[in-house]
């Protein structure tokens, strides 16, 4: 089995924090967001992983050797490939073209789900789809009376069906996918100006090629700040039993509301931290209130209360009741 995770966005949505750190990177809970996805697809696969190929940007040499890193934690083989221009979804996938063979998953690192399930691999292709209230910024899929998906529809202006391809795909044949893919550059057959991975689906069910529709228990969205936010305290919610806080904590006159991901040697003082926050290595707080965070290592937080807030690596906040978004090596310092 291979998993293909294309991931060369900008993430201009998450800025500031993607200005240092490409997106699916970002830290929460002890582990970037693309980890997280990793260790969920790795639940649902019978056989071993083979293979991790990762689609990226200029993200830098550390990013590359931190994504390798993620892919020998799951006993995988880490490749790293690039996408120079933002040409479309199916234009993403084929970058990686000499890792499409054999079974694959394919992974958008856009979003986290939470698997309760095992990937049917006789299948010829799953593709995991979500309800949504508002179809109209997703790819969604029609079905038949026997379940299987008879029409992929790429942000239907007009409501087509109210099931939202969440970006996991499964393909028991990659090198059909990989065919396929190039069928759409070759001919330059773009939709919306893009060449997207629903068309070349299209093309393989119209030659035969039976889609089958897989679910998730839950879908969360790590768009923005806020929806990551939200997103980080459901995660929090559902590991919660893995046991988060590391026995290094030191804790004078304060108390952890329950779930919280605290990382090593972190300092709480006449504080209280939760629920829903996540204090990554080296980070210290004191006379603070703070709940709902994500805040990175070596921070120092005084005299606050925060809510709702993303708070990058060696930070500096004194003094004022704040909802945050701010990037690393940053410093705040308020008066009364």
């Amino acid at each position: 089995m291979r998993i293909i995770i294309p991931m060369a966005g900008m993430g201009k949505r998450m800025r500031p924090h993607t200005l240092v750190t490409p997106k699916p990177l970002i830290e929460f809970a002890g582990k970037p967001m693309v980890h997280h996805i990793v260790e969920e697809l790795a639940k649902t696969c019978k056989e071993p992983i083979e293979e991790i190929a990762f689609i990226i940007g200029n993200f830098g040499k550390e990013a590359e050797k931190s994504l390798i890193a993620v892919a020998e934690k799951v006993g995988a083989k880490g490749s790293i490939y690039y996408q120079d221009e933002p040409l479309g979804t199916a234009h993403a996938v084929l970058c990686a073209a000499d890792s499409l063979e054999g079974k694959l998953i394919v992974a958008f690192a856009d979003t986290l789900f939470k698997a309760d399930f095992v990937l049917e691999e006789d299948k010829d292709s799953v593709i995991w789809v979500q309800k949504v209230e508002d179809p109209k910024p997703f790819g969604v899929v029609k079905l038949n009376n026997e379940g299987l998906i008879t029409d992929f529809v790429e942000k239907p202006v007009e409501f087509v069906s109210d099931l939202a391809i969440i970006g996991i795909y499964y393909f028991k044949d990659g090198a059909n996918l990989r065919s396929e893919l190039q069928y759409l550059i070759d001919n330059d057959l773009k939709e919306k100006g893009e060449f997207q991975i629903t068309n070349a689906l299209e093309n393989m069910k119209q030659k035969g090629l039976k889609f089958a529709p897989g679910q998730v228990d839950e879908w969360l969205d790590c768009g923005n700040k806020n929806a990551t936010v939200a997103t980080h305290g459901r995660w929090l919610e559902l590991k919660q039993s893995e046991g988060l806080i590391d026995a290094s904590l030191q804790k004078s006159n304060s108390l952890v509301i329950e779930p919280c991901y605290i990382g090593k040697n972190v300092q709480l003082h006449s504080s209280i931290v939760g629920p829903h926050v996540s204090l990554a290595d080296g980070t210290i707080v004191k006379n603070s209130i703070v709940k709902n965070a994500i805040i990175q290592k070596n921070t120092q937080i005084s005299n606050v209360v925060i809510d709702n807030a993303m708070i990058g690596n060696f930070v500096q906040i004194d003094n004022k009741t704040l909802d945050l978004s701010v990037g690393d090596y940053s410093t705040i310092i308020t008066g009364n």
